[in-house]
């Protein structure tokens, strides 16, 4: 996999992923110093080679250099929380 870039979208709440013309997408919302990461989308295509997780692991990432609480109410990224 090449070009792989993930960029942070503030104004959208989100992270993405880009692969040539796809894009998984990390959603998250903001709740004063609270975020919860709710939604990841990976393309059907893209899914069983670690895109969701290299996704969710720079948000929790950075989340944590905000020193943002973190909570999941995504069933993926609550994995990462254990």
């Amino acid at each position: 996999m090449t070009d792989l870039t993930i960029s942070h979208q503030p104004e959208q709440q989100r992270f993405v992923l880009t692969q040539g013309n796809a894009e998984a997408v990390l959603d998250y919302t903001l709740n004063g110093s609270s975020i919860n990461f709710h939604h990841t989308f990976v393309p059907p295509e893209f899914r069983g080679k670690g895109l969701a997780e290299k996704l969710v692991r720079h948000g929790l990432a950075w989340a944590n250099t905000q020193q943002y609480q973190v909570h999941a109410s995504c069933s993926y990224v609550q994995r990462f929380l254990r």
